[in-house]
């Protein structure tokens, strides 16, 4: 059997080193120039290894510092299903309860006649830290004083605003209670209630500061630049059912699309 290409061994070393924790935060990985004299490997074969890893988003570069682990939440998303998904790993926790309110913006695009919709606030939490406890599983920890102290490290604020006829199906969910906690989605607690399935999501990005909230609830600065993603989720006869307005704190959340040719 052909053996590995020298850089491909390397690669997988520095991400099994990483894995299991050997570069925390703040701690700078081997200089190419010090990987090249421990392996007695070339420069290149270096470079590549660690040019693969960035590609990957498991290490970045910081011009004059040196290549650190990405510590923070990685999301490749290509569907409706990767969306749902975000209950595997991550935790969100209700930080506004589902309400009415007036908001003009939030009506027009869901393309209401009236400018009344229900909304939830929350953040979630993705868990960088080995054998950290989930909502509902055994031996939590005792003295825990909030949910994100414990579960994880909070990386986005979504506000979710819903057409009224859409809330009343979920207006009692235990789910989008002020201080709920759990490894759900909202449109997951949507679906099973919808009488036609969310078809498609409408995304647009851009970069907003953080306002008073945000960066309370995301322990940055207000004013912060943050990356915010809008989504418009439509239903198969094309009817909104659901906008959301996410605010990612950009030092703990990497996106990842993957494009290809249709046909």
């Amino acid at each position: 059997m052909k053996p590995e290409p020298a850089y491909q061994v390397l690669r997988q070393r520095l991400r099994d080193e990483i894995a299991a924790g050997a570069y925390p935060e703040g701690v700078r990985l081997p200089t190419e120039s010090e990987l090249v004299a421990e392996h007695g490997l070339s420069r290149q074969t270096v470079r590549r290894a660690f040019q693969d890893l960035v590609a990957e988003g498991v290490v970045y570069r910081v011009p004059g510092r040196g290549t650190y682990a990405n510590r923070g939440y990685l999301r490749q998303l290509g569907s409706i299903e990767d969306l749902m998904s975000l209950s595997e790993d991550t935790t969100m926790e209700v930080l506004q309860g589902l309400s009415r309110r007036v908001d003009v913006s939030a009506a027009s695009r869901l393309r209401l006649d009236h400018d009344v919709v229900y909304t939830v606030v929350f953040r979630r939490l993705h868990d960088r830290r080995a054998g950290a406890q989930r909502p509902g599983e055994s031996d939590r920890r005792a003295g825990a004083q909030r949910p994100g102290d414990y579960f994880g490290v909070p990386f986005v604020v979504t506000t979710v605003h819903l057409p009224e006829s859409i809330a009343r199906l979920v207006f009692d969910s235990a789910e989008l209670a002020d201080g709920a906690v759990g490894t759900n989605t909202v449109i997951g607690v949507l679906e099973p209630h919808l009488d036609h399935p969310i078809a498609e999501a409408a995304q647009s990005i851009t970069v907003a500061p953080a306002d008073e909230l945000v960066a309370s609830a995301l322990g940055c600065a207000p004013g912060h630049p943050m990356l915010r993603v809008d989504r418009l989720y439509s239903d198969t006869t094309g009817t909104p059912v659901e906008l959301s307005v996410s605010h990612f704190l950009p030092e703990q959340y990497t996106y990842r699309v993957t494009l290809r040719r249709s046909g």
